[in-house]
């Protein structure tokens, strides 16, 4: 299990803005200019934030014209989902938990 990629993705997340933003993104692609519009921050603090999630890896970027367009990277995300399942996993038939 990669610990590092797993602690650097929830650091990324650990943010209430950034999960907002995740949330967002999670029906589809949006442009900064939409993203921005839910928030009260400013163009290069949500850069940062978008900055964040993409060194994480569970978000890509596309530039086009003067906006940039955010998606999720699905395979990266289920990846993530499936290490925390693996941390957090109930194991009923011995009552856990």
């Amino acid at each position: 299990m990669d610990y590092l990629r797993l602690s650097k993705i929830m650091k990324a997340i650990a943010d209430p803005n950034r999960l907002q933003i995740l949330d967002m993104i999670s029906t589809g692609e949006k442009c900064a200019c939409d993203i921005l519009d839910d928030f009260e921050f400013t163009q290069p603090t949500l850069s940062h934030h978008m900055k964040v999630l993409i060194e994480a890896g569970i978000v890509t970027a596309r530039k086009e014209g003067k906006w940039h367009y955010y998606s999720l990277v699905t395979e990266n995300v289920e990846e993530f989902q499936k290490l925390t399942n693996q941390i957090f996993k109930m194991n009923l038939k011995e009552g856990a938990m």
